[in-house]
């Protein structure tokens, strides 16, 4: 164990390099080597690093007031929420720290929806490779065996079926009386940038109009104008009951928040759910600044969908004769390149190139840049990726 991390449990098996600033999608090491951030922390740093506005609002609010509690009337919340709401087509939200804690919420919700209407064991219909978080209820709900092992006893109330097959659903449809809910990642992020048949999300409403089930989408890597719309179901013109959004809404100030329209937005009531610091008037600030600045100008969706293309675009056609390349896919800038073989090596080469990627699913490349990327910097993207998979292909497997 490396002294510096004598104090820490072993919970990452981080890379050997640490940053100690970022502008824009650019990150410097402690050598003062630059990276070009192909990742943003995870679909977090949509703005890129050290946004000046986001930066201004939080150095502001933190000279102002931090936190008081969700036991006083929160001004800058209840401004959130209906911003939020409106670019999200919601009526109301309940605001958290993460995105797990965002699902958690939507779970609860369900329950007590389906107890509501008489239902003694409600049960929420989730997928076959989803991720929804690490607490036990979300982990129960994300569909990978590994992420449960050892965790066991999981959480009851969770069914599951395969991924963008809504035949699957019609079948639970006409034979399950407990399930109240549907979970759903409109595009799989952790499960390998798996995106489903045009229809999939219409399919999914109107089988939960039909069965009076609520259809929850967990828009947490995906939201806030990554795929190039606000929020990805958008690309559908479907209105879920319950949407949840983490990751960007605050460019890495931990905010999540739970959404609901219709009858779902009025199952919660004091004393259902809370948190401590759930919507601060900190929170609450930065993530009202990263939607003033995704509202400016035309926009970072439409920017984010113009991007995507061209990165696609450029990757296909330098990509199309690799041998160890099996497909390239994405929508704006959430983005895969899937190879023939396990790839994890990949993550060091490219940090070696001075390129920030992850791979997930074994083997599959996960680009998440930020979406004020410059039109130079997209094409460096491809040529950085590009000299890596070279190197990773001159590798024995």
């Amino acid at each position: 164990m490396e002294t510096a991390n004598h104090h820490l449990m072993q919970t990452y098996a981080r890379l050997p390099v640490s940053f100690t600033r970022g502008v824009g999608a650019w990150l410097w090491d402690t050598e003062g080597n630059r990276y070009l951030d192909a990742l943003g922390g995870i679909s977090v740093a949509a703005l890129g690093h050290s946004h000046p506005q986001v930066a201004a609002a939080v150095s502001e609010q933190a000279h102002t007031l931090m936190h008081t509690s969700n036991l006083y009337e929160i001004p800058l919340q209840r401004r959130l929420a209906e911003r939020l709401c409106a670019v999200a087509g919601m009526d109301r939200a309940f605001f958290c720290n993460s995105g797990a804690e965002a699902n958690e919420a939507a779970i609860k919700l369900a329950r007590l929806w389906g107890h509501r209407k008489g239902v003694e064991r409600p049960a929420i219909l989730v997928m076959d490779g989803a991720f929804h978080g690490r607490t036990l209820a979300t982990l129960t709900a994300t569909g990978n065996r590994k992420v449960h092992a050892g965790f066991e006893p999981l959480v009851s109330g969770f069914k599951r079926v395969p991924f963008n097959d809504l035949d699957s659903i019609r079948q639970v449809s006409r034979s399950d009386q407990e399930v109240v809910a549907v979970l759903v990642e409109p595009i799989q992020g952790e499960g390998g940038i798996n995106i489903p048949d045009a229809g999939y999300l219409a399919g999914l409403r109107q089988i939960c109009d039909q069965s009076g089930w609520l259809l929850m989408i967990d828009e947490i890597q995906t939201g806030m104008c990554r795929t190039g719309r606000w929020f990805a179901y958008q690309h559908e013109d479907v209105v879920p009951d319950v949407v949840t959004v983490a990751k960007a809404l605050g460019n890495g100030v931990p905010i999540g928040a739970c959404m609901a329209s219709g009858a779902a937005a009025d199952v919660l009531g004091p004393g259902s759910h809370g948190s401590t610091f759930g919507g601060n008037p900190l929170a609450c600030r930065a993530a009202l600044a990263v939607i003033e600045v995704m509202h400016a100008g035309d926009g970072l969706a439409a920017r984010a969908a113009e991007l995507g293309l061209r990165i696609l675009r450029n990757m296909r056609q330098r990509l199309a004769e690799r041998g160890s390349v099996l497909s390239i896919r994405g929508r704006g800038l959430m983005m895969a390149v899937q190879t023939h073989r396990p790839c994890a090596k990949l993550v060091s080469i490219a940090l070696q190139h001075g390129l920030l990627i992850n791979v997930t699913a074994g083997d599959v490349v996960r680009l998440l840049p930020p979406l004020i990327l410059a039109d130079d910097e997209a094409d460096l993207l491809v040529d950085r990726l590009l000299e890596s998979l070279s190197q990773f292909e001159s590798q024995p497997a």
